[in-house]
């Protein structure tokens, strides 16, 4: 008699956890939903054709179906206009090895880029005061725990 319970209360916790982990409480989908989804990417040749190669139906077969509509990029004086304006910047990789640009090789070349502006000192220093004040900043430099972490009887459960 306990092995037949067992065997429906595990049965029973079964069906209950499949039904939550198949539920996406973000996007539930119908039953037609899903069916219509489904015949789109056969449709579509999105279904994958076989488990070793992970490759699509259409990437196997592209006579088959439909070619996908290419997405509209940029002109090609846009290009251009783009290229001359990295070349003034010094914005082109200076060569395959470093990975530098010209402007990183050669700053001189070329203008320099504005600098942004930062905090002032008075800025930094009150930011530093309220860190030390509730207790933010690193008490040990071998695992980065700060102070409040530390003691936090001290500080509270402040933030």
């Amino acid at each position: 008699m306990k092995t037949v319970l067992s065997a429906v209360v595990i049965a029973l916790s079964t069906l209950a956890a499949g039904q939550a982990l198949a539920a996406d409480p973000a996007a539930p989908k119908t039953r037609a939903e899903v069916q219509a989804e489904l015949a789109e990417a056969i449709r579509n040749g999105d279904m994958m054709a076989n488990g070793e190669s992970g490759a699509t139906y259409r990437q196997l077969y592209p006579s088959r179906y439909p070619q996908q509509t290419a997405t509209i990029g940029k002109t090609r004086s846009e290009v251009q206009a783009e290229l001359v304006e990295a070349i003034r910047n010094g914005d082109i990789m200076a060569n395959t090895e470093s990975g530098a640009t010209l402007r990183q090789l050669y700053p001189s070349r070329y203008p320099q880029q504005p600098a942004s502006l930062g905090k002032t000192r008075a800025e930094v220093k009150a930011e530093l005061a309220e860190a030390v004040r509730n207790g933010h900043t690193i008490a040990d430099g071998e695992n980065g725990s700060s102070f409040n972490q530390i003691y936090s009887g001290r500080y509270g459960r402040r933030s």
